[in-house]
């Protein structure tokens, strides 16, 4: 009798759901697209296309690294957006279909990075600037999709180019400017040439940070480092005036936009938000926001604009009475873990560097954030009976927030010495398991008022990275970066077994039925092991390139999760050991990974900042 031979099972991929997350370090990639209904900016290697009114979102994929630069033709039917990719290595600029969210055309021919982009009034040409190792300008032809010429963007003597604006009525003139250069470019379609004139600032030396051009092409203006506004005319390239002249916007001015109606939006480095005018250039309406403002993106004539920050944050302001509105948040820094709440998939809280943050599941809002000023928080647990959040700290501390209000109700200090990096908690609320960097395990009896060390437990070498609890809160399991897992008993707080691996442990997970755990760390495999002796049960390739830094398991047992530094989510089936499904999107590593309680969704998170929500793609 022949052996049948099992066909390979077809991966799926998985569906995106949700994305939390903005790169508000891109200057003015925030942008108001021409329909008034959608927010476009980047994440990671992602462009997210929002709409202002509704959850909807789309997603554009398509750059191999981080995107630098975004930008939207003026009739709206095309985004340009460029990326920064590896030493030497051709950066790519794709052109984008808006209406069919599609790929049209990728345009490669700088190196190194795409600095800024902007496209031509009629959508003819777009004019492309490469970063500090390219350092040359180019212009496409948008109907043939091909560099029409390029030159050097600034003259060998002067610093670097890094920002572009085209005219708003012709379509051969173009302004770069950058550090102690500014330019007005003209294209000589006959010749396929570019010529450009310097402009002349007299003594001054500015470095550019932002730029903007009225309507009528009458005057252009330009943000400084200093914290000051040039005003030039692009036709005699002369200085029409600079201001002001005491009280400059601190640390620079970052974003600049002109209104229709006269005067400008101008947003520094320090996040205030300014609206002025020629030549004072005197606050007439102002608002402080958190973080430096990066970008600023009319809404129409300007009647209501968006606003975002270097802190992610993205502002919806009316121009009449100038009172911000907060319309999304995410995490700047990257994001440690996320844990939801005993049985409820409603909300889930994550943690990155100084704060821990409440959201909504569905509607993807910030309900809560508790900020530790420089403090970076490693884990987070909620208790089972929901009444605190239990965080790690690298400061030693740990600390038991209320997750409604935030406010602090007990800090355990001195818990460890190198910082707390793991925690866990019993579920009869009654002890916290923590681990700290320099290895120790300690289990902390919780009462009402008092806090206790019950035990320390001295077996890892090197710091613990994750804690799991059994159900019966009589064992539990840490994962080591020292190549151990140890379970311990929590009754006479004694080790029970230990499993080495050559590998550096970043997650461990017990099986629901527990007779089993799966572990995974820096090897790239997912091993079983047997709680009863610790033997190894059996060994998967988890991914191809990169450690795996998160892994959940589903409550019946039959599926589980990991994410790590090949940016991929992966669902196994556990029984086959097979990967049944497969989530792109993360554009930074995966470091923790969850399924909500009644497997409706699978949140991933990432050194980037991101959130990702993804569907569980089978039916419990």
């Amino acid at each position: 009798m022949e052996k049948q031979s099992s066909p390979k099972a077809e991966v799926a991929e998985l569906e995106l759901e949700a994305v939390i997350g903005f790169n508000g370090h891109v200057p003015t990639g925030l942008k108001c697209h021409p329909d008034q209904e959608h927010l476009i900016y980047p994440l990671g290697c992602t462009i997210l296309i929002q709409a202002i009114n509704t959850q909807e979102q789309n997603f554009l994929h398509g750059h191999g690294n981080n995107v630098s630069c975004v930008t939207i033709s003026r009739s709206g039917v095309y985004i340009a957006s460029g990326q920064v990719t590896f030493m030497g290595f051709k950066a790519d600029i794709i052109l984008w279909d808006y209406k069919k969210r599609e790929l049209i055309a990728r345009l490669s021919l700088h190196k190194g990075k795409i600095e800024a982009l902007a496209f031509s009034p009629n959508d003819m040409y777009l004019v492309s600037l490469g970063g500090p190792d390219d350092g040359s300008v180019v212009v496409w032809s948008i109907a043939k999709r091909e560099a029409i010429c390029g030159s050097p963007a600034a003259s060998l003597n002067v610093g670097n180019a890094t920002t572009i604006i085209f005219s708003r009525c012709r379509d051969e003139m173009f302004i770069t400017a950058g550090n102690g250069t500014i330019r007005v470019w003209e294209l000589d379609l006959p010749n396929r040439k570019i010529w450009p004139t310097e402009c002349q600032t007299g003594q001054m030396k500015r470095i550019v940070m932002s730029i903007t051009i009225a309507d009528d092409d009458s005057f252009f203006f330009l943000g400084t480092t200093t914290g000051d506004i040039l005003k030039m005319n692009p036709r005699t390239k002369l200085l029409a005036d600079t201001g002001p002249v005491k009280d400059k916007f601190s640390l620079g001015v970052s974003a600049i936009r002109c209104l229709k109606m006269g005067g400008l939006l101008v947003g520094s480095g320090a996040g205030l938000l300014v609206f002025c005018k020629s030549p004072s250039y005197k606050p007439i309406k102002k608002v402080q926001l958190q973080g430096g403002i990066t970008s600023i993106t009319l809404r129409g004539e300007g009647h209501q604009f968006f606003v975002g920050t270097e802190e992610s944050h993205i502002y919806r302001i009316n121009f009449t009475d100038f009172k911000e509105t907060l319309i999304a948040t995410c995490h700047f820094e990257a994001v440690e873990d996320i844990i939801f709440p005993f049985g409820t998939a409603e909300l889930f809280a994550t943690c990155a560097k100084k704060d821990i943050r409440v959201w909504h599941t569905l509607s993807n809002r910030e309900l809560l954030r508790i900020t530790v000023p420089n403090m970076t928080c490693h884990g987070i647990d909620f208790m089972r009976d929901g009444k605190s959040i239990i965080s790690a700290w690298d400061d030693g501390r740990i600390r038991a927030f209320a997750p409604e209000t935030g406010r602090l109700i007990y800090v355990i200090n001195n818990a460890h010495r190198i910082g707390v990096t793991a925690i866990a908690t019993t579920s009869d609320c009654k002890r916290v398991i923590s681990g700290g960097g320099e290895g120790e395990v300690r289990v902390w009896q919780i009462g009402c008022q008092t806090q206790k060390l019950e035990e320390a437990l001295k077996e890892h070498k090197s710091s613990v990275s994750c804690i799991r609890v059994k159900k019966n809160n009589e064992e539990c399991v840490t994962a080591s970066t020292d190549g151990t897992c140890i379970i311990w008993d929590l009754v006479r707080l004694r080790r029970n077994q230990m499993i080495l691996a050559n590998t550096l442990f970043q997650c461990v997970c017990y099986h629901p039925e527990e007779f089993q755990i799966i572990t995974s760390g820096t090897d790239r495999k997912i091993a079983y092991w047997e709680v009863f002796d610790g033997s190894v049960i059996r060994e998967l390739e988890g991914s191809l390139s990169g450690s795996i830094n998160g892994m959940d398991i589903t409550l019946e047992g039959v599926h589980f999760v990991t994410g790590g530094n090949d940016h991929l989510v992966k669902v196994w089936d556990y029984n086959e050991g097979e990967v049944t499904h497969v989530g792109v999107g993360h554009s930074g590593n995966i470091t923790r990974i969850r399924i909500s309680p009644g497997n409706q969704y699978i949140v991933s998170v990432s050194a980037d900042g991101a959130i990702l929500r993804w569907k569980y793609p089978f039916t419990s």
